[in-house]
């Protein structure tokens, strides 16, 4: 495993030379970092799913017994595949989204490097380990999102992620001193087995207080959501990558690690709940009121995330199954639809929905792959989304606590998910064509090939997902719950109650979408009370 992440280092730093001196080849021939590291975690998939797990440890501070340690069990790889498998195609669209861009070797340099680390983090076992691959996601971000530094919109967006996620980075690296103080190892492997006597200590409010604003701030969270829909001023491959797939999982990812330890209280209950649910609303509230593509993404990526924390919170053994298999179908859909919405930039020269029109006659294959992923993320079956949104229901309809107040937020987030699906897939291509900036045609098949792929996984997955899904995110699942779990998903489980609110909030998504310029009219009208607050805040502190 450390060959693995000195491998990727290593070729973040050779990255610019071969850019340099290789041109459009080098850039494809990168991608074989990625590709690495992908047929390197399948190989682990047959026996993490016999239950078996994988440790190695290099002695760092031998005088204060730290390791330099990493573990691969079922959530580490099932993050480690979503991670390597949409890098590889993240690198082949950049290599033709950027062109000929002057710095596209630095460009592939901070992606490596963010690939790494994100690798890193998510195979840490020592704590440390754990907390500097954090950081390095963090800073790695930071150059990504301000990668074209000359504007003064992407340079505050990278200086606000970096600011907001490194404030909760320093609040982690204290929740995990005393979470090894407490549990008396540094080793999380090790603590996973110690949740009793953690949720008896005398720290764990404070332990668990700490870890949440790392991972709050991390994945967005209410009051922390701001700086994710800022950092939109990345460039597209940036947006694809870090923001739906990658680095604003880090935090569900660490909520779900330390689940055996810290779970399971009334705290843990009752914080991570309200906070997910607020977050959750706010960011399906806030997409359908914008129009740039890419905001739009955001703002619903953030909702997501408040549904995954959410469920979390919940901690029942249903709520972790959906939380796991939703995740999975997120990262398909919204890659898809990043990268989709950054080739309709790059063609039109524009991604403001309010210019765009008809393109489905000059775009079709794009028009396809952005209504796959768009009925994925409505859940409309036989696409993977389907299956998802039922466990979503099945799992609010038995929390453990106000079922039906949560249901009904999940219902009300999914309604407006839905009208936010159609926006992003109607509005652009059907209707009149209208005038662009450039004349639009069809991108290449580098801008082509991961959204294309990641929208037909979500269909294949929908109608195969017992033997696509069922070997990756079983032990995932398992790992999270510390038990051994067994899980069968299905396409079709019948006309129920459930069904019926999955087609309630179909046709009441489909009225949402109708009545969006009424709600958008009518929310300015009203007095501002602000959901800009926070980063007002962040503005003030600045």
């Amino acid at each position: 495993m450390l060959a693995t992440i000195l491998l990727g280092f290593l070729t973040s730093f050779i990255a610019p030379l071969l850019c340099r001196r290789g041109g459009a080849r080098a850039r494809l021939l990168l991608a074989l970092l990625p590709l690495t590291f992908l047929v390197y975690f399948f190989s682990f998939l047959k026996p993490l799913w016999s239950g078996e797990t994988f440790r190695v440890a290099y002695p760092w501070v031998p005088s204060l017994n730290i390791e330099l340690s990493f573990y691969l069990d079922g959530l580490s790889l099932f993050f480690g595949i979503i991670i390597a498998g949409i890098g590889v195609l993240i690198f082949v669209y950049a290599s033709g989204y950027f062109e000929e861009h002057p710095h596209i070797g630095r460009f592939y340099a901070y992606l490596s490097m963010f690939t790494t680390s994100m690798l890193g983090l998510v195979l840490a076992d020592n704590v440390f380990t754990l907390f500097i691959f954090w950081e390095l996601t963090s800073i790695s971000s930071y150059l990504l999102i301000g990668f074209d530094h000359e504007g003064d919109t992407a340079r505050a967006a990278a200086l606000q992620a970096l600011l907001v996620t490194g404030a909760g980075g320093l609040a982690l690296l204290a929740g995990l001193i005393l979470l090894a103080h407490a549990g008396g190892s540094y080793e999380l492997s090790d603590l996973v087995g110690r949740g009793n006597v953690l949720r008896d200590h005398a720290l764990y409010l404070p332990i668990f207080l700490l870890i949440l604003l790392g991972a709050f701030t991390k994945s967005a969270q209410f009051p922390f959501y701001f700086w994710l829909p800022a950092a939109m001023a990345a460039p597209t491959p940036v947006s694809a990558y870090l923001h739906s797939a990658t680095m604003v999982k880090a935090g569900v990812y660490l909520l779900a690690r330390l689940y055996p330890v810290l779970g399971g209280t009334d705290a843990w209950h009752y914080i991570v709940s309200v906070g997910g649910a607020a977050t959750m609303l706010i960011g399906a509230g806030c997409a359908l009121m914008q129009t740039d593509l890419k905001r739009i993404l955001a703002y619903s990526t953030v909702s997501v995330l408040g549904i995954l924390t959410l469920l979390l919170g919940l901690g029942t053994p249903l709520a972790i199954k959906a939380a796991i298999v939703f995740l999975f179908v997120h990262s398909l859909y919204k890659g898809a639809l990043f990268l989709a919405a950054g080739a309709v930039d790059h063609e039109t020269g524009t991604r403001d929905v309010e210019s765009l029109s008809g393109l489905r006659k000059v775009m079709p294959v794009t028009a396809v792959i952005t209504g796959l992923a768009a009925l994925s993320m409505a859940g409309i079956p036989p696409l993977f989304g389907f299956i998802s949104k039922e466990l979503l229901y099945e799992a609010k309809l038995q929390a453990p606590q106000a079922a039906i107040l949560i249901t009904g937020a999940g219902v009300l987030a999914n309604i407006l998910l839905v009208a936010v699906a159609a926006l992003v897939v109607i509005r652009p291509f059907f209707g009149r064509a209208i005038a662009t900036p450039k004349k639009p045609h069809e991108p290449p098949w580098r801008l082509l090939l991961g959204p294309g792929i990641l929208a037909g996984l979500g269909l294949v997955i929908g109608l195969f997902p017992d033997a696509l899904a069922t070997p990756l995110v079983e032990p995932a699942i398992a790992a999270v719950r510390a038990e051994p779990t067994e899980i069968k998903l299905a396409l079709w489980h019948g006309f129920n109650p459930i069904f019926a609110l999955s087609l309630a909030t179909l046709a009441c998504g489909a009225v949402a979408y109708g009545a969006r310029d009424w709600l958008r009219r009518t929310v300015t009208r009203l007095p501002r009370v602000s959901l800009a607050g926070p980063e007002h805040a962040y503005e003030l502190a600045l």
